[in-house]
């Protein structure tokens, strides 16, 4: 009896072994929101790492995480590596691409729990009276992120904690007062000339 049940396990361990093997290459996680503000007022909250803090769902996974900025301030190079525990373990950013207001595109490092290399963009479209804004992710999917798949809903996961990220940004940004529109400055006025100098007096 306990031959058979071995047996059964092996053959489903094989099973499940052979279908993560099969699975894709590559992976994309993506979802958008609509947030009614202008692209060059969501952009910012994006492009400056300092400004995760306000809406990026990871950011409050661990109270003492560990963050180091580096690069730019904000834009093109602009780094930001983390440490935390467990649930956020630790890794690295970097912006790789800055096309204001429109895309953002990051180079992503896991260290820990696992070692992993992918990408993340953000993508702001005119929508309406407002911004359709996605956050994206894709890279490389080895055969443990296969396995990993074939257990757990990866698209559910990530996918849910874009949409939380997402509406969070969409929160802050439409609670953020526009920018003041710029008040062209008044032509010099120009004084007449005395009677008396244009008589040639």
């Amino acid at each position: 009896m306990i031959k058979k049940i071995l047996i059964a396990l092996a053959l489903a361990i094989a099973a499940l072994l052979g279908y993560a093997a099969t699975q894709p290459d590559i992976f994309r996680v993506e979802r958008s929101t609509v947030v009614q503000a202008p692209a060059e007022q969501i952009y910012p909250l994006i492009a400056d790492f300092h400004r995760w803090t306000q809406w990026s769902p990871y950011e409050k996974l661990d109270p003492a995480l560990k963050r180091t900025y580096g690069g730019a301030e904000s834009g093109l190079g602009a780094s930001y590596a983390w440490e935390g525990d467990k649930n956020v373990g630790s890794g690295r950013m970097e912006i790789t691409e800055a096309t204001a207001p429109s895309k953002i595109g990051i180079k992503l490092d896991f260290m820990v729990p696992f070692e992993a290399h992918n990408q993340a963009e953000f993508t702001l479209q005119p929508e309406g009276s407002g911004t359709r804004v996605s956050w994206a992710m894709h890279g490389p999917a080895n055969f443990m992120s296969k396995l990993m798949g074939t257990l757990f809903n990866m698209d559910k996961m990530v996918g849910g904690d874009f949409e939380k990220g997402l509406a969070t940004l969409k929160s802050v940004a439409e609670a953020t007062p526009a920018a003041p529109a710029e008040i062209p400055a008044a032509a010099p006025v120009q004084e007449p000339a005395p009677a008396a100098a244009a008589a040639g007096a």
